[in-house]
């Protein structure tokens, strides 16, 4: 591949509801660019941007992928990625690294829950965009309906450049609204003919070029002031006011399209080359010197001293990491020096390529404005900022939304507990949405992440990197156990059958302490009742008497323990003794003063639609929850709620469900609160029959 400067670079990401083509599409658009000489298919799993296995088996994509392409002087970076808000990270990447989004519609099902989604994206990252509905061979394909659709639900700056010619599997052409010229796709849509417009389109096309002239007008001053007196733009003024209204965010040009036969793509690689922005379109970025809060910026020109931000980072126990990176400012070339701003070390580029799906293309220099990858980075993941030492700036790093579902993860061969720990831990390197966490409490290792499919390719991928087979399961609820009230008990271990016996003896007060003090242990032996060296011993004891509790084996939290008496045998008594002396009356206190289990409750805001607040309210009382407010936010209605972690731990499965897809939560720890009693009760019982089939 040729070197381009960055006027003439263009990082486009395809984003999308699962399923509307994108993937498709960016095949199409290599196609047509002569990237790949053959166009691959979803259901034959030869796709150039979904090579992964689990992708080419579930027929989804997992990864962004990039895909370079020429086309009419210009490089295209296409960025295809996942429909599944499982994965949206590797969405938010693309669209930090993106100067346009192309919003794939299909023509069939037309706005749904993930084009507001994408679209709202698009929006948080000031993304210029373009509509491409899609699939318009289909049956049942609708051009107006998912045009008014658009329309309805982001406002008249959607804006038709082109009308079909045909329906559903007669669609065999457009009508390009700027030239005025009909176009006529053929032979695997690689031959584009042109022609007058179909008589029997004229009249919509005209009423549908004067709608577009106007929007054109309205973005331009000058434009919109020649318009009003009366006068006729000119095909030159209306493709300078359509880029400007496209850059400003004014307009929003749709395009029609047929990927699978490559319909459509000529028209849309025109397109982004000639009204979507350049790199040098987006004026400069914001950063922070490093190590304070003291701000500074970068022109996005080859000028400017060197900077690059990572969106993206694929880990692979045999490659090693790969990188994925844009060049903000300056250039970078292989076999150099950068420095690491988050992490201040200095890391050494070798060989640095772009990738077309799996297939590396070799690179001389990456310029200003342009995607490329780096293998084997010692340090540097998703995130951080590649910059000039002497120049240094750190870029904000990108917002992931927290995991909202969980389970338990075991090898299913004992001894391999290593095996998944090192690939989990490389996961971790990659997936930002992705956390691992062990929890002492339960003894179990949780993962947690954005979906069950999410966490069902972390397991696939376990299987396929590391040759490791695992087991997922509900998580246990980390309870924990205290006491009401207080107690005094004593506690003896007496051992005397011939020779040097065992003896320990001690007395204990107990009583609650304050919540998140754990264990405050007191000596209070006057008169050597209970001799020095024996008193670490008794407070071991307690310690591990706490750790299995005696409601149903969980931890014990929030407990004063004082030694006030107690005797000793000069001959028998030793550091054992005293300490089964000490767990045995810690165990019987507990039962005295009214041991209570206790369970984590979380702090939840969920975000839905009005429509569904009666019955999200509903499902989080029946699930024990307590609602703490509303608000409305951003035309959604924001609930706020404490729910115990026992009822919630598929409640993303839940709410996708209740709300078809519109509803999101996020969720934290709050504090401990005592299990009411008729739960309790199940708990116990559950525990209880648990450990009989473990023993």
């Amino acid at each position: 591949m040729k070197k381009y400067t960055s006027d003439n670079i263009r990082n486009v990401a395809l984003i999308s509801h699962g399923g509307a083509g994108k993937t498709s599409l960016t095949e199409a658009l290599l196609f047509t660019s002569g990237a790949i000489n053959r166009l691959g298919k979803i259901e034959s799993g030869n796709t150039t941007t979904d090579f992964d296995p689990d992708e080419v088996k579930k027929q989804v994509t997992i990864n962004v992928g990039l895909a370079p392409l020429e086309w009419s002087g210009i490089k295209i970076n296409l960025l295809d990625t996942p429909g599944y808000f499982d994965f949206i990270g590797d969405v938010l990447g693309a669209l930090r690294v993106a100067d346009s989004a192309v919003v794939v519609v299909c023509a069939v099902s037309g706005v749904e829950v993930g084009t507001e989604k994408v679209w709202g994206y698009a929006d948080d990252f000031n993304l210029p965009r373009v509509v491409a509905i899609n699939k318009l061979e289909r049956e049942n394909a609708d051009y107006e309906g998912t045009l008014e659709q658009l329309r309805s639900h982001f406002g008249f700056s959607v804006a038709p450049l082109q009308m079909p010619i045909g329906k559903e599997a007669d669609f065999r052409g457009v009508v390009d609204l700027v030239s005025q010229r009909a176009l006529l796709f053929s032979d695997n849509g690689m031959q584009v003919k042109e022609e007058e417009i179909p008589a029997d389109l004229k009249d919509q096309a005209e009423d549908l070029r004067e709608k577009l002239v106007e929007a054109i007008a309205e973005a331009d001053d000058s434009l919109l002031e020649k318009y009003l007196e009366g006068e006729v733009l000119s095909e030159d003024e209306v493709k300078k006011g359509l880029r400007q209204g496209v850059l400003q965010g004014k307009i929003v040009p749709v395009l029609c399209c047929a990927a699978t036969k490559n319909f459509g793509t000529q028209p849309l690689l025109d397109l982004i080359k000639n009204y979507i922005p350049s790199p040098l379109d987006q004026g400069e970025l914001k950063g922070l010197l490093p190590g304070g809060d003291e701000e500074t910026t970068r022109k996005l020109s080859p000028d400017e001293p060197m900077s690059a931000f990572v969106y993206k980072t694929l880990a692979d126990p045999y490659v090693g990491r790969i990188n994925f990176f844009r060049v903000y400012s300056g250039k970078i070339e292989p076999d150099s020096q950068v420095y690491n701003s988050r992490k201040d070390i200095t890391e050494r580029f070798g060989q640095v390529f772009s990738m077309r799906g799996k297939n590396q293309v070799s690179m001389e220099e990456i310029v200003a404005g342009d995607i490329a990858c780096v293998a084997k980075l010692q340090e540097t993941v998703t995130g951080d900022t590649l910059c000039d030492s002497s120049k240094p700036i750190l870029f904000p790093q990108l917002n992931f939304p927290e995991p909202v579902i969980s389970f338990a993860v075991e090898p299913k061969t004992k001894g391999d507990e290593e095996k998944v720990g090192t690939g989990l831990a490389r996961f971790l390197e990659e997936d930002p949405t992705f956390q691992l966490e062990r929890r002492a409490e339960t003894k179990q290792t949780i993962i947690s992440g954005l979906g069950e499919l999410h966490l069902d390719i972390i397991v696939s991928r376990l299987s396929e990197k590391f040759g490791v087979e695992v087991e997922l399961s509900t998580p246990k609820v980390p309870y924990k156990e205290t006491i009401k009230g207080q107690a005094k008990v004593e506690g003896k271990h007496k051992k005397q059958s011939g020779g040097r016996g065992q003896f320990g003896h001690v007395y204990l007060e107990l009583e609650p302490a304050e919540t998140g003090q754990g264990l405050i242990f007191e000596n209070k032996i006057f008169g050597g009742s209970v001799p020095r060296q024996y008193v670490p011993a008794v407070e071991k004891g307690v310690t591990e008497a706490m750790e299995e509790g005696v409601v149903a084996g969980y931890p014990v939290q929030d407990v004063v323990v004082r030694l006030v008496d107690g005797s000793y045998h000069t001959v028998d008594s030793s550091e054992m003794a005293f300490k089964i002396a000490a767990s045995q009356a810690f165990k019987k206190g507990m039962e005295k003063a009214g041991a209570v289990l206790l369970e984590p409750i979380m702090n939840m805001e969920v975000t839905v639609p009005e429509a569904f607040m009666g019955d999200i309210m509903g499902d989080l009382n029946s699930k024990r929850g307590r609602i703490q407010g509303m608000e409305p936010e951003d035309g959604l209605q924001k609930i706020r709620a404490q729910v115990p972690m026992a009822e919630i731990f598929k409640y993303s499965i839940d709410l996708r469900s209740m709300t078809q897809g519109r509803g999101f939560f996020s969720m934290e720890f709050s504090h401990y609160e005592e299990v009411p009693h008729q739960v309790a009760e199940q708990v116990v019982a559950a525990t209880r029959a648990g450990q009989e089939e473990e023993a």
